[in-house]
C-alpha cells in the first residue's frame, strides 16, 4: 500500500495554469504507475493522463493532450500534473492514484487504480 496526498488546487481564470502534486508515502514509489483522474459533479471519475514507473510511457485524455503534462521524481516520491490553458470545463475534483505495475505498464481507467489520494479542487473560471 502507498498513502498518497495531492496539493496545488485552487481557483483560476480561463487560460490560466495550475501545477498539482501528489506527494506518495513508503519506499516502494518506483514500484507503482501513477494517474491522475478527476470527477466533475454529478459526473463519472474521468482520466486525466497516466506515467509508467519508468517514465518512459505517458498517457493523456484527448480532452487534455497538448495542454496538461504528467511527470514523477522518484527522489521527491512525486508525481506532478501540469496543467495549462485552462477551460471551465477542467473544474473538477482531481484524484492521483497508483497502481503496482511492471516496468513500463500504464491504465487509463480507474479500477485497475488500488491506491488513491483524497482529491484537491480545480475550479476555472469563465
Amino acid at each position: 500500500q502507498v498513502q498518497l496526498v495531492e496539493s496545488g488546487g485552487g481557483l483560476v481564470q480561463a487560460g490560466g495554469s495550475l501545477s498539482l502534486s501528489c506527494a506518495a508515502s513508503g519506499r516502494t514509489f518506483s514500484s507503482y504507475a501513477m494517474g491522475w483522474f478527476r470527477q466533475a459533479p454529478g459526473k463519472e471519475r474521468d482520466f486525466v493522463a497516466a506515467i509508467s514507473r519508468s517514465a518512459g510511457n505517458a498517457y493523456y485524455a484527448d480532452s487534455v493532450k497538448g495542454r496538461f503534462t504528467i511527470s514523477r521524481d522518484s527522489a521527491k516520491n512525486t508525481v506532478y500534473l501540469q496543467m495549462n490553458s485552462l477551460k471551465p470545463e477542467d473544474t473538477a475534483i482531481y484524484y492521483c492514484a497508483a497502481r503496482l505495475s511492471s516496468y513500463r505498464d500504464v491504465r487509463t481507467t480507474p479500477r485497475e487504480y488500488d491506491n488513491w489520494g483524497q482529491g484537491t479542487q480545480v475550479t476555472v473560471s469563465s
